[in-house]
């Protein structure tokens, strides 16, 4: 492969973005974009490997021995279903001067086409890169599905360090908060609304006095870097009539904890201060975090990135190798109506991934 003409990949990313856009992928439904994606990458030559919905490649200007350490680029191209109150049709992209509009621009499709194109000109070049890099392009991120990105993990081989591509204004997370999810069942006795008080025992009240403890909670332990654990309750539902005093109340919390606590730690200090049941939804998405001595830390001081500590939650905790978070647009728009990204964001996310990784060195 020649060199390619780094203006020419700029034009081309943002053309296929819109394709992107224009081609629904809420997540379990990215076949038709994956194979959007395999056809343009085939056009340059690379060999494409899938599993489910999943896309990788690899590129051959390498130093080929045992000793090359290899570098994962990856950002996923599912979305989650479109919100109301969109002015535009979210799966057709629109143009308005610098701003791309639609269904996943932000998140993460201006991330992805960065990533290829940044994947498509380092792989050009004439010289032998002195790590291996794979591109994977990946499904199911915004469910955390069983058939995204960690169904494929196992088969890329050793990983040095990762490079996720989720919006963050190009700016670099190195550490991200993990993720426990309760789901809490607070137990009474059904009576007719019209007795007295003492005939029924309502879930409703134990589960919100439960609530009112939660909101009392403060953990004191302070992160550096992804500042105190948090906990929130999500969502709550209670009773089916208006006339019987209700007999079970559930409500869930969403605990974001950073790396000073231990999951269980927190896990058995709730269920020990609650009257209602706890059942564990979801508690394997521990924090991540990379030495910020790591030398991608260090490329990234000294294109005087930011270095911050993320709140939200991706890919990167399925991952136990070394990752930084890195990408396109403003995860405030993420999810959001009217959803966009603007066009000189995705020029300039290329031109840093680009600086970011052709000199660099382990």
């Amino acid at each position: 492969m020649s060199i390619v003409n780094l203006k020419l990949l700029k034009e081309e990313a943002i053309q296929l973005l819109i394709k992107i856009i224009n081609t629904p992928s809420v997540s379990k439904q990215e076949q038709e974009v994956s194979f959007l994606i395999e056809d343009y990458m085939s056009k340059y030559g690379f060999h494409i490997n899938r599993k489910f919905n999943n896309i990788w490649t690899e590129n051959n200007n390498y130093i080929k021995n045992k000793n090359t350490p290899t570098i994962l680029l990856n950002s996923h191209h599912d979305t989650v279903h479109p919100g109301t109150n969109w002015y535009t049709d979210p799966y057709t992209a629109i143009i308005k001067n610098n701003k791309l509009i639609g269904l996943g621009s932000n998140d993460a499709g201006a991330s992805v086409v960065a990533l290829i194109s940044a994947f498509i000109y380092l792989s050009s070049l004439s010289i032998l890169l002195p790590y291996k890099l794979i591109l994977a392009i990946t499904a199911e991120e915004e469910i955390a599905g069983n058939e995204g990105v960690k169904s494929i993990l196992s088969e890329l081989g050793k990983i040095d360090v990762g490079i996720i591509g989720e919006p963050t204004n190009m700016q670099v997370a190195i550490a991200e908060k993990g993720l426990i999810v309760l789901d809490c069942l607070a137990i009474g006795k059904s009576a007719h609304s019209a007795l007295s008080p003492n005939s029924g025992i309502n879930a409703i009240y134990i589960a919100t006095k439960d609530i009112e403890y939660l909101k009392t909670i403060r953990f004191t332990r302070e992160s550096k870097l992804l500042g105190r654990t948090t906990l929130t309750v999500t969502q709550i539902k209670g009773g089916i009539q208006h006339n019987m005093i209700p007999d079970s109340c559930s409500f869930v919390l969403d605990i974001r904890t950073n790396e000073l606590y231990d999951q269980e730690e927190l896990i058995f200090f709730i269920k020990k201060n609650l009257s209602s049941t706890i059942k564990i939804r979801s508690s394997m998405y521990n924090f991540s975090f990379i030495d910020p001595t790591h030398p991608i830390v260090l490329k990234s001081k000294k294109l005087n990135l930011k270095i911050y500590g993320s709140p939200t939650l991706s890919d990167q905790s399925h991952m136990s190798f070394a990752t930084i978070k890195i990408g396109v647009g403003d995860s405030v728009r993420s999810h959001t109506p009217n959803e966009y990204i603007y066009i000189s964001e995705i020029l300039n996310g290329i031109d840093i991934y680009i600086r970011l990784l052709k000199d660099f060195q382990f």
